[in-house]
């Protein structure tokens, strides 16, 4: 699920129907058991072979307090499956625009299931949101764009998932801690090894918790004595809701995510997650809402999150939209994640720019990045993606270069990088 993302790009959202709307369905068939290959010795591990390293692995199962019994349940499940390794190693992040990836994900339809399932499980919803302030709207956003509310949970049996990650030396330590973690859920009852199929990446449940989260987050909604986060919809709901508040410290009462109208004038390099500013400036600056009203003269601090540049959508971001970046790193599936749950809470649609909104190729941008990288910048991987650290850089070398600095990449700044010219794009800001 949430949080540290791993499969940040094959999440199933691009999968996904765009009438896919069911009730829970019960877990897949039980996954058939293949003999387990052999990989090559993996060299973190001191080239000890997979039957080896899994062995160390059920040890310090048993001393994190898993039983034997559980340990012989789930090992026909313990197997290396090399092809979730290369799904890992090959996955790519969000690349589309923040507008077309938002139009997709945050459509009407699962707009409309969202608030379908808040009145459905009206009941759960109200508990959740007493006991632990998270509105409901935020909890159906996750839902519908994590599994469309149980539509999608993944079909990979989730224990041979794990364990081929913990064998792989990119996050061995992190996934043996994931591996132990579903033998806990095992161990106290919450869900059988062939009940635990997910997303490839060993996520489980309706929104897609690893195991960790699992284990810490849980709760027995329904009072059936399991943390079912695969049928239980009020389980979901009151994990969802305890993961979001003491995992990702939700502030209660406060919002999230807002549309706002930016003005021409505005000091760009004011325009990032870093700055937070009370309201009463962001409205001395000329910011109202997309209709002109004025912003609210009060000392809430927010930001002014631009995911296209000064010509693109405008958002006031607060200090709750850390938990949005939190649960997924990528600007455009956090900024999305907001935005729908704001119109699920009854928000208008944002409003479209009246003119296309430049972006680079695909080509250029992965050349920016290498351009960056030798001006002294830690953009992570060079992939022709726009991430948040190649937009900080990005901000930076525009401030360089006395260009709007709104952390959106153009030619002008591609061509004063590489030692030539471009058009400057207009100075005033087309909504």
């Amino acid at each position: 699920m949430l949080l540290t993302r791993y499969a940040i790009a094959t999440i199933a959202l691009a999968a996904y129907s765009s009438c896919a709307f069911a009730q829970f369905a019960p877990p897949p068939a039980k996954p058939a058991v293949p003999k387990a290959p052999s990989p090559r010795a993996a060299s973190c591990h001191n080239g000890a072979s997979f039957d080896r390293f899994l062995a160390d692995v059920k040890q310090q199962a048993m001393a994190a307090g898993v039983s034997q019994r559980t340990i012989a349940e789930a090992s026909p499940y313990l197997i290396y499956d090399q092809g979730i390794v290369n799904r890992d190693r090959g996955q790519r992040v969000f690349g589309q625009l923040f507008t077309e990836f938002a139009g997709r994900m945050a459509a009407p339809y699962r707009m409309q299931n969202g608030q379908q399932h808040i009145k459905q499980y009206a009941a759960a919803f109200a508990r959740a949101e007493k006991e632990y302030g998270v509105p409901p709207a935020v909890i159906a956003a996750f839902w519908g764009l994590e599994s469309d509310f149980g539509a999608n949970m993944g079909n990979l049996p989730t224990l041979k998932s794990l364990v081929s990650l913990a064998y792989d030396c990119r996050r061995s330590e992190m996934f043996v801690n994931e591996t132990i973690a579903a033998l806990k859920i095992i161990d106290r009852g919450d869900l059988h090894p062939d009940e635990m199929i997910g997303s490839w990446a060993g996520e489980l449940g309706q929104t897609q918790f690893l195991p960790v989260h699992y284990v810490n987050y849980a709760v027995d909604y329904d009072g059936d004595g399991r943390r079912d986060l695969l049928r239980s919809g009020a389980d979901v709901i009151g994990s969802t809701a305890n993961y979001i508040a003491n995992g990702l410290k939700w502030r209660r009462g406060e919002p999230w995510l807002e549309e706002i109208k930016v003005p021409p004038n505005l000091p760009w390099d004011k325009t990032d997650l870093n700055v937070r500013e009370p309201r009463s400036i962001w409205a001395q600056l000329g910011v109202t809402y997309p209709d002109g009203r004025p912003l609210p003269n009060d000392n809430l601090a927010a930001s002014v999150l631009l995911p296209m540049g000064r010509f693109g959508p405008a958002f006031m971001a607060y200090p709750n939209f850390a938990a949005y970046t939190e649960w997924n790193n990528s600007l455009i599936y956090s900024t999305t994640a907001g935005y729908l749950a704001s119109r699920i809470a009854g928000a208008p649609p944002m409003r479209k720019p009246t003119a296309p909104v430049a972006q680079l190729p695909f080509n250029e941008l992965k050349e920016l990045q290498q351009l960056l990288v030798r001006a002294g910048f830690n953009v992570g991987k060079i992939d022709g993606v726009l991430g948040q650290q190649s937009r900080a850089a990005v901000k930076a070398m525009q401030i360089k270069h006395g260009l709007p600095a709104d952390s959106w990449p153009t030619t002008e700044l591609l061509a004063r990088m590489r030692g030539g010219t471009a058009q400057a794009q207009p100075a005033g800001i087309v909504r």
